[in-house]
């Protein structure tokens, strides 16, 4: 028998575990890159509340909220 080709063997789809984590390392890639604004995707209400939190105390500036009808994005503010 020919083995069968294997279809996947390049395509790797990385799964979104935490939307959170994800906004925090682009967020922190973003700094040390020396950038003044990041995009952050997709939105969830968790990310919301931490950039509130994150404002208050004043680890960034402000942000802005963007509904593209998908996953929505936020434009934050980098001090």
């Amino acid at each position: 028998r020919l083995p069968l080709p294997d279809l996947f063997s390049g395509l790797v789809n990385m799964v979104r575990v935490s939307v959170l984590a994800d906004a925090l390392k682009v967020m922190y890639n973003a700094e040390k890159r020396g950038k003044r604004q990041v995009l952050i995707r997709p939105v969830s209400k968790v990310v919301i509340k931490f950039l509130q939190v994150m404002m208050k105390h004043g680890y960034i500036g402000e942000f802005e909220l963007i509904d593209d009808h998908r996953g929505g994005k936020i434009v934050v503010e980098l001090n």
